[in-house]
């Protein structure tokens, strides 16, 4: 009986080695898991702090980058000039994007000359003099974006045979359609099959805007569109 009483006493001592050594592990492990935590918690709020300083850094980039490109573009304008006209495209030490009768689209001016006096009108050669005086030419249309801005800006006058001229011409020795800046045409809005009679182009308000160009004779006397650079460039 001693010996077993000796064994039960032992084996008591044991277990209750044991049990504490198993609380001890725990409360270890409880400790371990809870920095990790604290540790996990800590690397991603590091990781989301830097994130967002990574997405502004970008963000910052980009926009000097457009800075930079505007201001390359503004450059490229005034250049155009012998005397640039600081007066009048920069009063009050800030520049316009466009001049005072001039409407802005994308990377340009537009304008849209109106006048019910016959006498204002002009052929479609004086029209292209009077936009080059004006560091302007007669509008070139690139785009359907473009071709619908410029539709929605001319109104009717006179009568449905009257336009405003376009920088578009077969006044060429090969008797081919071309823009004002020797470009060829990729977009066509013609009404009608022009044909290749010389002649110069018009923008019809009263026609339908994906098809309302005419060909017309350049001495006939009508309103007229120039376009020019923008000053600032619009992203």
């Amino acid at each position: 009986h001693t010996r077993l009483q000796l064994a039960a006493a032992a084996l008591g001592i044991i277990c209750v080695v044991l049990v504490s050594v198993v609380i001890s592990l725990g409360r270890h492990i409880t400790t371990v898991m809870s920095e990790q935590r604290r540790d996990n918690i800590s690397l991603t709020v590091d990781h989301l702090l830097l994130w967002k300083e990574k997405t502004d850094f970008e963000r910052l980039t980009e926009k000097l980058a457009r800075q930079r490109d505007g201001l390359n573009w503004t450059i490229g304008v005034i250049m155009e000039y012998e005397s640039f006209p600081v007066h009048t495209h920069c009063p009050q030490k800030v520049c316009r994007t466009c001049l005072d009768g001039w409407m802005p689209f994308q990377s340009s001016c537009f304008r849209f000359f109106e006048s019910a006096h016959h006498s204002d009108w002009r052929s479609w050669h004086d029209s292209r003099d009077y936009c080059r005086e004006r560091k302007a030419s007669l509008v070139v249309i690139e785009s359907p974006e473009e071709q619908e801005f410029v539709s929605n800006h001319t109104k009717a006058y006179n009568d449905e045979k009257h336009g405003y001229w376009i920088g578009l011409s077969n006044k060429n020795e090969m008797g081919t359609w071309m823009w004002v800046d020797g470009s060829n045409v990729t977009v066509m809005y013609w009404m009608a099959e022009p044909g290749y009679r010389q002649s110069c182009a018009l923008s019809l308000p009263r026609a339908d805007p994906r098809a309302n160009w005419n060909k017309s004779s350049c001495d006939m006397q009508n309103l007229w569109i120039c376009e020019t650079r923008a000053l600032i460039k619009t992203d």
